[in-house]
């Protein structure tokens, strides 16, 4: 079995499913492409999905999920305007700016979902 050409879908907690449904819809943008009561499938134009599924909070405190975007400022600058708050940090090798990581030749953001997941954004030097 070769998994290099599979698709990768996400699968993502969610204590309050319609919270989480509409931020990821409306908020992110994504495609809904399943809804049944036990999850919810939303994919990218480009093919990637994420499954949120209903479940107590969780505590992961790490990036579950990245999206690569052609160019972070304006990433962030959007959902910025739709309400998202990204994430500060300053740690030994990671240091953001307005929300924004520059580390080598490449850019990276991070933020939250309205579940507490992790998300991130990434882009390599154009």
């Amino acid at each position: 079995m070769m998994l290099n050409n599979a698709v990768i879908t996400t699968t993502l907690p969610a204590t309050d499913l319609a919270r989480a449904k509409q931020f990821y819809h409306e908020t992110l943008g994504l495609t809904i492409v399943l809804e049944m009561e036990a999850h919810i499938m939303f994919r990218t134009s480009a093919g990637s999905q994420i499954m949120l599924y209903p479940r107590g909070p969780t505590t992961a405190d790490h990036t579950v999920c990245s999206f690569d975007v052609p160019d972070v400022e304006a990433a962030v600058a959007e959902l910025q305007d739709k309400g998202v708050t990204f994430e500060e940090y300053d740690l030994p090798g990671l240091k953001t700016e307005n929300g924004i990581a520059t580390i080598g030749n490449q850019k990276a953001a991070w933020f939250k979902d309205t579940e507490g997941n992790i998300l991130a954004l990434g882009e390599t030097d154009k």
